[in-house]
């Protein structure tokens, strides 16, 4: 609608200063023809929108020119605040300014969608851990998110997998939080929060490369680190209530790989693991559901442990623990 690029028009030229025709067409996907009209149309309605001639030229607001929030819809209006972190703002140490700002917006909009941004406060709640866990301790996370703002390098002591520890030196280029866990990405690389032992922010700054998307990265690593965590296969057969019960007793990327390649039921397919010994604990789930074709040695193992159970609750080895 009109009203509503308008407004998207207002804000640009708000927010970023001056552009070009062109370019406002170009983020609006509309023609350089019908921002020529929102301009006007802007002009008309007392907006004080000014245009500089030339190559370098473009379309500005008066210096000082700020407007309020009063054109909000009501589907963004609870978006806003359905976007809200409490749990991370405060562990950013953001927690009073992103009460702050929710107090500033909700004065600035209309009665009506006050009323409505109350509502979804009151019936919304982000909790953004998994279940049977916290969030991670994570000491050094103010520290990391002000070297991101301030495009500080910083050297750390950092543990890695297995008790390993490292000293390195990194640009860090932004922070993510997964599941109430916290990772920064530094120099092309990715770090758990939680395994930095120690931290100094350096005096040298960096550039952040102009073509870096934190997003789009994030998305990639993701599905890389999956795919590398459960790189290997073994052979198995599932009957149909094994294959339906994948969902509730696997990982999510294990039970998308299941649901992507599986066949009929009975079938042979490759079933993603980690390790053998993992495996064992993953097959032993879905009981007479599931039979391992291959490698022979899983399907020994698997024997072998369903034997030793078996044992257990024949009473053998509780009759030998108690002796």
């Amino acid at each position: 609608m009109k009203s509503g690029r308008l407004i998207q028009v207002l804000l640009l030229l708000q927010s970023r200063g001056r552009m070009t025709a062109d370019e406002l067409a170009a983020e609006l996907e509309v023609s350089p023809r019908t921002i020529y009209r929102d301009i006007e149309s802007l002009g008309a309605a007392g907006i004080p929108v000014y245009a500089d001639r030339g190559p370098t030229g473009g379309y500005q607001l008066i210096d000082g020119y700020r407007t309020r929030l009063t054109g909000l819809t009501t589907g963004e209006a609870q978006s806003l605040f359905l976007a809200g972190l409490p749990g991370p703002a405060e562990e950013l140490g953001l927690k009073e300014f992103a009460a702050a700002a929710q107090l500033k917006l909700l004065a600035a909009l209309p009665t009506e969608l006050r009323t409505r941004a109350e509502q979804i406060r009151q019936r919304f709640h982000l909790d953004t851990p998994t279940w049977f866990r916290g969030d991670e301790p994570a000491e050094h996370l103010a520290a990391i998110a002000d070297a991101v703002w301030e495009q500080r390098r910083i050297r750390m002591t950092y543990q890695r997998w297995g008790n390993q520890t490292v000293e390195r030196e990194v640009d860090p280029y932004g922070l993510v939080v997964k599941a109430g866990t916290w990772y920064f990405v530094g120099s092309g690389r990715t770090y758990r929060v939680s395994r930095v032992l120690s931290l100094d922010t350096l005096p040298e700054t960096f550039d952040r490369p102009a073509d870096f998307d934190l997003a789009r990265y994030w998305a990639r690593w993701s599905e890389q680190f999956e795919a590398r965590m459960y790189g290997e296969r073994v052979t198995v057969r599932m009957t149909q209530a094994g294959l339906d019960k994948t969902q509730y007793l696997l990982s999510g990327y294990q039970a998308r790989v299941v649901r992507e390649t599986a066949p009929q039921p009975g079938q042979e397919f490759g079933f993603p693991t980690e390790s053998t010994r993992h495996a064992v604990a993953d097959l032993l789930k879905f009981g007479a559901d599931v039979e391992v074709v291959a490698p022979v040695e899983l399907r020994h193992e698997l024997v072998e442990t369903i034997k030793a159970m078996q044992d257990v609750y024949n009473g053998a080895k509780l009759r030998a623990w108690f002796r």
